[in-house]
């Protein structure tokens, strides 16, 4: 005979384990963006006239990295913190040579002297 728990006394696996628990998870929904869809209706897919600047030239992590002279982690590391922009195509990085650009101009310092 096997035994199932009862909902009285026994615990609901589907319910949320405390209150704050579906608070994050409603908070965590509700700021995901709507999905897109394309003039066919498929979902996820941008057009690339949407894209604003679609004809840059991209470039890999490796020659960033050999641009801004430091190593390839470096430069993923950029990217997983945001500071550098960056497109994922299959299982590698592209990155527009104006987001490089205006990398650099961000860090950009003056010498005082």
């Amino acid at each position: 005979m096997r035994h199932t728990p009862s909902t009285a006394g026994g615990s609901n696996r589907s319910a949320p384990r405390d209150q704050t628990t579906a608070q994050s998870w409603r908070r965590r929904l509700s700021v995901t963006p709507p999905p897109t869809y394309n003039k066919k209706g498929r979902r996820g897919v941008i057009e690339l006239e949407q894209l604003p600047k679609a004809q840059s030239r991209y470039l890999t992590v490796a020659e960033v990295a050999a641009t801004l002279r430091v190593s390839n982690m470096t430069v993923y590391r950029l990217i997983s913190s945001h500071q550098l922009a960056a497109v994922r195509v299959g299982r590698s990085y592209r990155i527009r040579e104006e987001d490089v650009d205006y990398y650099l101009a961000q860090r950009y310092s003056e010498a005082v002297g």
